[in-house]
């Protein structure tokens, strides 16, 4: 019987995947790998199973997400002996109208098109990485798991933006991301996530979510991932007249805003060249003033919005780090608990594993 599940969850630069076979009621990654630096030099692929006897570290360029997708698909080939039972896919908007989980269609795959404008980073890539994917796994059904989804339970008080109505009908209005890491790490912890909960997902893109008996309220991100708190390259909120100001001041078209915002903001603008946390904190470390900056804003940012949430619960039980920056930077979490003790709140790292509540996602699907 058809049981493993291809996972493939896919950036700007990368494509992080798994394969995923039921065990004791759960899912396990009996592969999985990453490539990195895709249309860089210096790219390199991983790709490892559960019991090591798959072991491959590669760097080579790939030039391509369709390169990476092809080597894993050899791989695959090569090692599983049986045809897969589903491909799913991370797929980081879903537009007004998708906003929860499902098989590809035709359809499906059209009101994705349609909804290029509200992520116009991530969309197309998806999209091309899906139809690849189709065509090198046709045998297998296709799913599309939106980081959105997790965030419908957000009432309109946290969803509707200060805009006449018409805005919002054509679907204008915050959505939030990063939910199914959200997800996942309500899932791990189980009995042990507090009634107020405060997760702080900390990585190259950061948010943070407020959840009440583990249900999301409101969140940092926006009607796009570039909003919230600053970010490696992403600006995070802006008063809209410093946006209006670029447009009419500095002869930015749209076109150059966006990149502007989502490429070159940030950790990176403050700091005056990085976006990378380690080389930050080593920076720090020698008295680099740009640095400590860059980390400072970092920190009240996020500092603020639990804050913020705080309000919005009527109190903290737990507070958990998640992301490559909250579950590894042991200074980066002190500087934003200091001065938080007031709130009396726990705190816990939890792994985020978004790769496997996809998984999660399609087998019920299937199944259901």
């Amino acid at each position: 019987m058809k049981q493993g599940i291809l996972v493939l969850n896919s950036g700007s630069s990368s494509l992080k995947f798994g394969v995923f076979l039921p065990r004791d009621g759960d899912e396990h990654a009996w592969l999985s790998g990453s490539a990195k630096g895709i249309g860089r030099e210096n790219g390199t692929l991983a790709i490892r199973s559960d019991d090591g006897s798959i072991d491959i570290a590669q760097n080579h360029l790939m030039e391509s997400q369709h390169d990476a997708l092809q080597r894993i698909a050899d791989v695959l080939r090569e090692h599983l002996h049986e045809p897969l039972a589903a491909v799913g896919h991370r797929v980081v908007h879903g537009g007004p109208h998708l906003r929860e989980h499902g098989e590809i269609t035709p359809e499906i795959e059209q009101t994705l098109r349609d909804a290029v404008p509200f992520a116009p980073l991530h969309l197309p890539a998806s999209l091309a990485l899906i139809d690849e994917a189709r065509g090198m796994f046709s045998d297998a059904p296709h799913y599309a798991c939106f980081d959105t989804a997790f965030h419908r339970t957000m009432p309109e008080v946290a969803t509707h933006y200060a805009l006449p109505g018409e805005y919002k009908a054509r679907g204008v209005m915050r959505y939030g991301f990063h939910g199914l890491s959200y997800e996942s790490i309500v899932k791990s912890l189980s009995a042990e996530l507090a009634p107020r909960t405060v997760i702080a997902h900390l990585g190259s893109g950061a948010s943070l979510c407020a959840l009440k008996d583990g249900r999301s309220v409101d969140t940092s991100m926006d009607m796009t991932p570039t909003g919230g708190i600053p970010m490696a390259t992403r600006s995070g909120d802006l008063d809209p007249g410093v946006i209006i100001h670029l447009l009419r001041h500095e002869s930015l078209d749209a076109g150059a805003v966006e990149a502007l915002v989502n490429k070159h903001c940030g950790l990176k603008a403050l700091s005056s060249s990085d976006d990378d946390m380690p080389a930050l904190l080593a920076r720090r470390d020698r008295g680099d003033a740009d640095a400590t900056l860059a980390i400072d804003v970092f920190c009240m940012a996020i500092r603020k919005t639990i804050g913020a949430y705080a309000a919005a619960l009527g109190g903290i039980d737990l507070i958990v780090f998640s992301g490559g920056i909250g579950e590894h930077s042991e200074a980066i979490r002190a500087d934003v608990l200091r001065g938080l003790e007031f709130l009396g709140a726990r705190h816990r790292v939890v792994a985020t594993e978004e790769e496997r509540q996809i998984a999660r996602h399609c087998r019920a699907m299937m199944t259901g």
